[in-house]
């Protein structure tokens, strides 16, 4: 069931995981400051689906838990780390999201559980939220499987037979040595 009127960037989060509200969209990512800062470039097309469904689970003896389920994907542009050419990267974000009253409650359900507990925000930043999680699914080594060029190489290194022995000082020396003295 969809919410009426609801805003995405100032979400009444409560209200919509009561109703078992759901939104979806697409965001430019030149919307996304903080994203498009680690990526190569961002193309006037670029843009992120997404989509969010909330629910009110119900708990035994107490108030029901609040749930938001995030999901989002994008394709961006980021600098391959072995050839340094564009590299195109696909990201998605499919996350579940308990939210509770208290900082203290939500720090503490969030150690002790495989939950993500968020504190229950007065209105909720959807865009901000995806945001901040197509940066978590940034590849940290960004790298194409093949490379389209070869990878440049070091000039050619002189055969063995050309190079000078580099420990050939160090016997020099050690003929050097007074009778009877060791290294």
């Amino acid at each position: 069931m969809a919410e009426r009127n609801a805003d995405p960037r100032a979400l009444d989060l409560a209200a919509f995981c009561r109703l078992g509200g759901a939104l979806a969209g697409r965001w430019p990512l030149a919307g996304m400051p903080r994203l498009v800062a680690s990526l190569l470039e961002v193309h006037d097309a670029a843009a992120a689906d997404w989509s969010a469904q909330g629910s009110e689970l119900p708990v035994t003896g107490g108030r029901p838990e609040v749930w938001l389920h995030l999901r989002g994907q994008a394709t961006v542009t980021l600098e391959c780390q072995r050839c340094l050419q564009p590299v195109d990267a696909a990201l998605a974000v499919d996350r579940r999201f308990r939210f509770v009253d208290d900082a203290d409650e939500a720090a503490r359900l969030d150690e002790e559980s495989e939950d993500d507990v968020l504190q229950m925000p007065q209105r909720l930043d959807l865009h901000e939220l995806l945001e901040d999680e197509l940066i978590l699914a940034l590849p940290i080594v960004p790298r194409h499987a093949v490379c389209p060029q070869a990878l440049p190489l070091a000039p050619e290194a002189a055969p063995a037979q050309d190079r000078p022995n580099p420990f050939a000082a160090l016997a020099a020396l050690r003929g050097r040595l007074p009778p009877g003295e060791t290294e």
